[in-house]
């Protein structure tokens, strides 16, 4: 937990990144692409980010934290996509079910859409995993805080009764992350009709809707 406390607020909250922070993650971001996760030194990042190799070192204590900071920053931005790909589609004051509907279709076609995260799978999956199963705990937890907000913000616009948003949050974003890792799955995915009928059978009840 105490790993987690340390690169959270690198990739959450309202405030926005420090520039040497944002170039850091930047270049490291690049330079998986470019060499791969395992083959990116820590000495490429600073010299691609413009700092000495000592400065890296006393912002992340090794490539691990690197490499977290990276996929954290990755998952944050995954989520604010699909929360604005909610709101250009529909309004802010829709129904629940129509707002749980658009979220879900959203968080499904970023899913599909992410390449860099089916390249990294592919490619280098002994090194992804890791961070994605059993060291796991802060991408799921960027996912249920932000799905517990919607639940509250919708509870307190009187659309949804009130309960204790977390557990159905932590069990909706572990879900993602699991169809995130194996895609191979019933859900009619290529069909948005059908994924809209899946959602309404199959999603909405979860969420209580009076």
């Amino acid at each position: 937990m105490a790993k987690l406390a340390k690169l959270l607020p690198l990739v959450r909250g309202s405030a926005p990144e420090d520039s040497n922070q944002a170039k850091v993650l930047d270049a490291a971001l690049v330079a998986f692409l470019d060499f791969g996760i395992k083959r990116t030194s820590m000495v490429e990042v600073a010299r691609r980010g413009g700092l000495s190799l000592a400065t890296l070192y006393r912002r992340f204590a090794g490539k691990s934290d690197l490499i977290e900071a990276v996929g954290l920053r990755l998952a944050r931005q995954f989520i604010a996509d699909a929360d604005a790909a909610v709101h250009a589609e529909i309004e802010r004051d829709a129904s629940a079910q129509d707002q749980i509907v658009a979220l879900f279709i959203a968080f499904i076609e970023g899913l599909r859409g992410n390449q860099l995260l089916g390249r990294l799978l592919k490619t280098e999956p002994e090194v992804v995993l890791p961070f994605l199963t059993v060291q796991g705990a802060p991408v799921i937890e960027l996912g249920r805080d932000y799905l517990a907000e919607f639940i509250t913000r919708l509870q307190s616009e009187d659309k949804l009764p009130e309960y204790d948003p977390l557990p159905l949050a932590e069990m909706v974003a572990r879900n993602a992350l699991s169809l995130a890792l194996t895609p191979q799955t019933v859900i009619p995915l290529d069909d948005e009709a059908a994924l809209r009928q899946f959602a309404i059978d199959h999603v909405l009840p979860g969420f209580r809707i009076q």
